[in-house]
């Protein structure tokens, strides 16, 4: 009999793998924190015998090296993989003796990275399980583009190649657990489903429904930009990342807050962006503890700028401490609780900004031209449909562009608050007069707005509702920090692509 423990990290879009028999076990593409997987090895009752990498991640520092030191693992990372540490080189066909019974067979399958590697488990000599990391995902592939831009259609056509080797090597009902693709920046398209078997993907990937020519064209037409850090995480894993250090940041008080924003130093406010615009530090930055907290800020920030985070409890805090390591932003330069009122001097005020609805807008937009309408979402979500006159600049480019946002009130949105809360903040933060628009982008049209869809010349409302204003809005010009654990004895995923918000 084995086992399969999923655990999931929402807030990256990532899955890491727990499985083996009744001594010993292999974790597959462990976190940075490795407490997480040792506290679940612990209530298997199991050994961790191996912990196997599928490829050089490019979205997260890996905990990998530091989980086989403790633990005395081998440590199988494939062998083309260029490191600076000690490990076990790992090739096409190589065995590794998980468990009585239990064996983990290497399959070359490059395409997201030129040496990924995926493994199979097998039990008695029959494929149980295979962990694909990012070349073959569910629905999609691992997009191609992480590496090197010259490489990229060569990898593509890999990822089609791969994904077809590994239909021919396994049966149909073999269960397939990849690393990315549950809101993953690594995965090429947007990921559907929770549990997905070989055949499953056989009849329904664009990896076996197309043929290699199509399937190259549209994985690379649907490539998005890269998020900033990821250049940072490659780099840290060949490395070998040093251990983390989750002791609670020093605790900030008023005045070293301001001393901290009179410095340039980022001060992120983990509240709910209700709480934020009721009422914050004038300068800091709202980043929601509960979104995809480490993707988001870890794309905005200039990397290595001091952080202090701002929240309501320390339970909070270490959340966002513990998710901000998996993507190497290792250690707060400091950070407060309680009530918002103290993070201010006593001759200072706390700063506010309105939140509103699209029918709202709407109401402004009929009354005024002294508006811009600012769509910060990402360039294929616009592309499905956008408010006629906005003024688009997708969040991961504001912070440098804020210059470029007409000097009037500036209404922003994205597809349904999280991110125009961070925009918001951004534009507060330079005195800007700024209304956050928390609503779903769907709602634009059914509240009189005039949207734009594809290929569709006129303007688009639903029936009944108020028409469209001639007025232009605006001038032309996108967590859980712990992870859920699931286990079953049978060789199937757990519990469950781009999520904006």
């Amino acid at each position: 009999m084995f086992f399969v423990d999923t655990l999931e990290f929402e807030g990256l879009g990532n899955r890491s793998y727990l499985a083996g028999g009744p001594r010993t076990a292999v974790v597959v593409d462990p976190p940075r924190d490795i407490d997480q997987v040792i506290a679940t090895a612990a209530r298997r009752g199991v050994r961790i015998a191996y912990v196997a990498e599928t490829h050089l991640h490019n979205d997260y520092v890996t905990g990998g090296l530091e989980l086989a030191r403790l633990t005395g693992a081998r440590y199988l990372v494939p062998a083309d993989a260029h490191v600076s540490f000690p490990r076990t080189p790992v090739t096409d066909g190589d065995t590794s003796e998980v468990d009585e019974h239990l064996v983990l067979r290497a399959i070359a399958t490059p395409g997201h990275t030129p040496h990924h590697t995926s493994y199979a488990l097998e039990e008695d000599g029959r494929a149980v399980a295979v962990f694909t990391g990012g070349s073959l995902l569910i629905g999609t592939v691992g997009r191609p583009d992480l590496v090197d831009p010259r490489l990229t259609e060569h990898l593509a056509r890999a990822q089609h190649t791969s994904a077809h080797r590994l239909a021919a090597t396994l049966d149909d009902e073999v269960p397939m657990l990849p690393t990315h693709g549950f809101g993953s920046f690594c995965s090429s398209s947007q990921a559907e489903g929770d549990a997905t078997t070989i055949g499953k993907e056989r009849s329904s990937n664009d990896a076996f429904t197309l043929d290699v020519d199509t399937f190259v064209k549209r994985v690379l037409a649907g490539l998005e930009d890269v998020p900033a850090y990821y250049t940072h995480m490659g780099p840290a894993n060949a490395a070998g990342p040093a251990p983390v250090d989750l002791t609670p940041p020093e605790p900030a008080d008023a005045a070293q807050i301001a001393e901290r924003l009179a410095a340039g130093e980022w001060v992120v406010d983990l509240r709910s962006r209700v709480a934020f615009a009721d009422g914050h530090v004038a300068g800091s930055f709202n980043f929601e503890g509960t979104g995809k907290l480490a993707t988001y800020l870890a794309w905005l920030i200039p990397w290595g700028k001091p952080v202090t985070l701002l929240a309501d409890t320390p339970a909070q805090i270490a959340d966002a401490q513990r998710e901000l390591t998996r993507v190497g932003i290792d250690r707060p330069a400091a950070a407060a609780t309680g009530n918002p009122a103290a993070w201010v001097r006593a001759e200072e005020q706390l700063a506010s900004f309105p939140r509103a609805r699209f029918t709202d807008l709407a109401d402004v937009h009929e009354r005024s031209e002294d508006v811009v309408v600012l769509d910060v979402r990402r360039d294929s979500e616009r592309a499905n449909g956008f408010i006629e006159g906005s003024l688009h600049i997708p969040l991961h480019a504001l912070h440098g562009q804020v210059g470029e946002v007409p000097d009037r009130t500036v209404w922003v949105h994205c597809a349904g608050g999280m991110r125009a809360a961070i925009a918001a903040s951004f534009l507060d933060a330079t005195g800007r007069t700024v209304v956050a628009i928390d609503d779903a982008f769907e709602a634009a049209a059914d509240a009189g707005l005039s949207v734009t869809r594809p290929g569709i010349s006129c303007s688009t409302r639903t029936e009944g509702t108020r028409p469209s204003s001639r007025h232009s809005p605006g001038r032309l010009g996108p967590e859980q920090a712990h992870p859920r654990v699931t286990g079953t004895g049978l060789p199937v995923p757990g519990d469950s692509g781009h999520s904006g918000e």
